[in-house]
């Protein structure tokens, strides 16, 4: 399993753990203190004597590069953060389909309404709905009920006629 951290990071964390043996430290203890496997020590041991420090150096991440590079990604929080409506919907209500639409018409980049969602955890995003409420609802009679006849409903006892309220 790969370890955390960035590749610079990984790589900061091997040139330490040679240096630690060059310093005569034993590979149980660089393993110890870097908190890593002895293999992964040795392993980094043989690199350094057949390359060099070049050897320890961080690799290229594989795979396919994102669609959305740092700079559209923050170009796409600001719309994002402006609101829907403000964009153009017409509610404030963000959905991923409207996101993939934004994403489209702005980057001229296609993705699918469920990888917007992947886009959007990446920068720490979760997913609110907003709370629904009857136009109707009366917050007296509500905090009247909460207050007389609920504890009466939760602890069990035999319901007692209660102002305002009817069977």
């Amino acid at each position: 399993m790969r370890p955390h951290g960035s590749p610079a990071v990984l790589e900061r964390r091997r040139r330490r753990g040679v240096a630690l043996l060059q310093a005569g430290q034993p590979p149980a203890e660089v393993a110890r203190r870097l908190d890593c496997s002895i293999s992964s020590v040795l392993r980094w041991r043989e690199a350094h004597a057949a390359g060099g420090d070049a050897a320890l150096a961080a690799l290229p991440v594989p795979g396919r590069p994102r669609k959305l590079g740092e700079a559209e990604r923050e170009r796409l929080w600001k719309i994002l953060l402006g609101g829907a409506r403000a964009y153009g919907f017409p509610n404030d209500l963000w959905t991923l389909k409207r996101m993939a639409r934004v994403i489209r018409r702005e980057f001229r980049v296609v993705l699918h309404p469920g990888h917007v969602w992947k886009v959007l955890r990446q920068a720490g995003w979760s997913c609110q709905v907003p709370e629904r409420r009857a136009l109707q609802r009366d917050e007296e009679a509500i905090a009247r009920w909460q207050r007389y006849r609920w504890p009466y409903i939760k602890n069990g006892a035999p319901a007692r006629r209660v102002p305002g309220f009817s069977r």
